[in-house]
């Protein structure tokens, strides 16, 4: 069958494309035949289907149609029954929308169900019977019940006929609804002693192809005369009756009259056609005329109601009415809030004006009851918006920080504007994915510490420690040093950072009076992509340690000093003898020096100043006063522990030179240089005895060697054992060809050693016997010469081959 497409796309105001589409299928197709390419009538690539999970979105309706992502086309999913559908609404269609996310779009699908003639004119009763009074006047007329018919437009209701003819005629009238009434008239007076029984077949028709129809029996009894048939006082009775009135309501009553006496003048009421389930949803009481509601009426179901009553009286007569009974609605239903698609996780970098969630409203009231409005609560970078009738959107309206708000809980609150108003809401939660937009940050601006010197190597010194507001691994951090270098050696040979913690520890020792303070930078790098970074200057302050004991610059200390310094006899009391100039190469107290006088020849005489180190006279110098002076002093530093040096400083009282060279000439060797002197004499004496020893031991050791060998060859008688001996290589001159093998023979003997005593292999070759590898003799000549020093000591080399 031809399928029409109509194609409609309209941009509408969102922060992404979405368009409209229009097709028009005829109902009962088979499943999975084909709607439409939808990728291609909406401008969509197929990737983007697949990328963008499409998905169709009917709401609470049933799905009827399926998207295939692969081919981007529409299917019949499910056999589509227009009737079933639809009803007598026209036209019938299905309104769904296609979802797409990343980014979020939505596009309007409408499919026009079209009729197909597949259902026949049905009559609700088998059979339609009535009495007629033989005096009925020609033109008389009677209503007949209307057939159904579930096929819309061309395929629906469209004739009706009678057979036979004879007495009556069918007379269709249309109906503002678009119905039609059909009405029995008679054209022939009806005669009963001729014919009492009379059996008509009344046949609807609808206009589709092929045609189709349906037939009902007719029966007529022809009663005696009734001159008079009922009438009502309207032909068309209009009520109104609101929605969820309770059963019992009294819609109407209608009223006929007629002018016959007696029994033909009592009227009957009854509802004459059950069409649409009127019969299920009114009464009426066939004596007075009330209609009265035993159903529920829906204003959402049907909003307008016909009842067509037919008025009879014993004689057969009938007139007919029609009652329009219009519902009025009530505002009975909350606004459906459905949530087409939402995105339950949402970055923090997101534009403002994007799309998160799609909320289609649906409220079935009428008028102001069915008009809605929607919002959110308020505080939140969100807003709503309403994109088409009863579509809306949720849209981020400013920027998104996952630090400052990590979870949102958006209400969606939808109220009619209905009196009472009827409202309903929805709670979405909305999850702030992280972005890397934090960079580390130091808990302090610069770092100063501390360390002793003379550490231990591997110590920790301080610990840096910077934080990210950012998550996960977006605020990892790690630590590193950065490349820089003191007095010209890089930083990395003083210390490290551990990239985990922020610890710093020393690699080696560091020594004050060398480095007093040296600094560096170390950067925090967090673990995003890319990595975003901070970094701080750390400066590291060597403590001083008291591990240097003060210097004695003057007096110079030598052995071989004689007189320092000369002090006059006739010197006053306090009378600067000399200073001892001391530094300490350390810092604060602990380079503080004091001076004290250890020993004195004249503890008397002289004194030290604590702090300057002078030496002065006390008292007045006189001549009992020895003139060799010793004074030690000892400079001393503050540390603690302290450490000190002593300095000896030789004093003379006299008032001349020579008198002072005579008395100090013993002063050339001291003491101390005497105690070296000897110790290292010792020690020579030491060594060289050690080695006398040990040479005394090894000439004895010799002698010893020597004379058990030669005990050996005595005792032995000659009889010793052929030891063989393998030079490294001989050739073969003279011979004829090269010697594979070589023999060599030490022999050794006493002088009382026999020829028997000497036993040699013969040589594979008897022809040649080489004495020194340069001359060969014959076997006769090698064994005269055998025989000849036999009895004499020999040793001899034999190299046989």
């Amino acid at each position: 069958m031809t399928r029409q497409v109509l194609l409609f796309i309209s941009v509408l105001s969102l922060s992404s494309v979405n368009g409209q589409v229009s097709y028009s299928i005829p109902e009962e197709m088979a499943k999975g035949s084909l709607v439409g390419n939808i990728a291609q009538d909406l401008g969509l690539d197929i990737k983007r289907l697949k990328s963008g999970k499409a998905r169709i979105y009917t709401g609470n309706s049933a799905e009827y149609i399926e998207l295939n992502k692969e081919r981007g086309v529409l299917l019949i999913k499910e056999r589509i029954d227009r009737e079933a559908l639809c009803g007598q609404t026209t036209p019938c269609a299905l309104d769904f929308q296609i979802i797409l996310e990343n980014p979020m779009e939505f596009y309007s699908i409408t499919i026009e169900v079209t009729d197909v003639n597949d259902n026949a004119p049905v009559f609700i009763k088998s059979e339609m019977k009535f009495r007629i009074s033989e005096s009925a006047v020609t033109g008389a007329k009677f209503a007949l019940e209307r057939a159904m018919d579930l096929d819309v437009g061309i395929n629906g209701l469209q004739s009706y006929t009678l057979k036979p003819t004879d007495n009556f005629i069918l007379k269709l009238q249309n109906q503002p609804d678009g119905g039609k009434t059909v009405e029995m008239v008679l054209q022939k007076p009806l005669d009963r002693e001729k014919q009492e029984h009379l059996s008509l077949i009344l046949t609807a028709i609808d206009g589709g192809e092929p045609q189709m129809s349906g037939t009902v029996q007719i029966h007529i009894t022809v009663l005696d005369a009734n001159d008079n048939a009922p009438v009502f006082t309207q032909g068309i009775y209009k009520a109104t009756l609101r929605e969820n009135s309770p059963k019992g309501t009294v819609l109407i009553s209608v009223s006929a009259s007629d002018s016959d006496q007696g029994s033909n003048s009592k009227i009957r009421y009854s509802i004459s056609n059950s069409q649409d389930g009127n019969h299920e949803l009114f009464e009426i009481n066939e004596d007075n005329g009330g209609v009265i509601l035993v159903g529920n009426i829906d204003y959402e179901k049907a909003r307008q109601y016909q009842i067509h009553v037919q008025a009879s009286d014993d004689g057969g007569l009938t007139d007919s009415c029609k009652i329009m009974v219009d519902v009025v609605d009530e505002n009975d239903n909350k606004p459906a809030i459905n949530v087409m698609s939402k995105s339950s996780v949402i970055s923090e970098d997101i534009e403002a004006g994007t799309v998160v969630t799609m909320i289609n409203i649906q409220d079935p009231d009428s008028g102001e009851n069915g008009i809605v409005q929607c919002s959110i609560n308020e505080n939140i970078p969100f807003i709503m918006k309403s994109t088409s009738v009863n579509f809306f959107t949720v849209v981020t309206d400013g920027d998104l920080d996952r630090e400052r708000d990590s979870e949102y809980n958006i209400s969606v609150t939808c109220s009619d504007e209905g009196v009472p108003s009827l409202s309903s809401s929805v709670t979405l939660t909305l999850q702030i994915s992280d972005v890397n937009d934090n960079a580390p940050v130091f808990e302090r601006g610069s770092y100063e510490a501390y360390i002793i010197e003379n550490n231990t190597p591997g110590l920790s010194i301080f610990t840096v420690k910077a934080r990210d507001a950012d998550w996960n691994q977006n605020a990892r951090v790690s630590y590193i040093l950065e490349d820089s270098s003191v007095n010209g050696v890089p930083v990395s040979s003083y210390v490290s950072v551990s990239a985990d913690s922020g610890v710093i520890h020393a690699l080696r020792s560091f020594d004050y009076e060398q480095i007093k303070d040296f600094q560096f930078r170390v950067k925090a790098q967090d673990g995003g992509s890319p990595p975003l970074s901070s970094n701080v200057t750390v400066k590291i302050m060597i403590q001083d340690q008291n591990d240097n004991a003060p210097q004695v610059l003057y007096p110079v200390q030598t052995s071989s000093s004689l007189v320092a310094e000369m002090v006059p006899r006739l010197a006053d009391v306090g009378y600067l003898v000399t200073k001892v100039v001391a530094v300490d190469v350390d810092s604060g107290q602990n380079a503080w020096l004091s001076y004290k006088l250890q020993k004195a020849t004249d503890r008397a005489l002289f004194e030290v100043g604590l702090q300057n180190g002078e030496i002065r006279t006390i008292r007045q110098v006189n001549d009992k006063d020895a003139v060799k002076q010793r004074l030690t002093v000892v400079v001393e530093d503050n540390g603690q522990p302290s450490r000190s040096a002593t300095v000896n400083v030789n004093v003379a009282v006299a008032d001349s030179f020579p008198e002072v060279i005579s008395e100090f000439t013993d002063f050339t060797h001291d003491k101390e240089y005497n105690d070296n002197l000897t110790f290292y004499l010792v020690l020579a004496l030491a060594v060289v005895s050690f080695f006398f020893i040990v040479s005394i031991i090894a000439i004895l050791s010799v002698k010893c060697y020597r004379w058990r060998r030669e005990r050996m060859f005595y005792k032995s008688n000659g009889n010793l054992p052929v030891i063989p001996y393998y030079p490294p290589l001989y050739a073969d001159v003279g011979g004829t060809g090269t010697l594979r093998h070589v023999y060599n023979y030490e022999v050794c003997g006493t002088t009382d050693s026999g020829k028997s005593d000497l036993k040699y292999v013969r040589p594979y070759s008897q022809s040649i016997i080489s004495l020194d590898g340069t001359q060969t003799l014959p076997n006769a000549q090698r064994d005269t010469l055998i025989n000849d020093n036999g009895d004499n000591q020999v040793s001899m080399n034999n190299r046989l081959s």
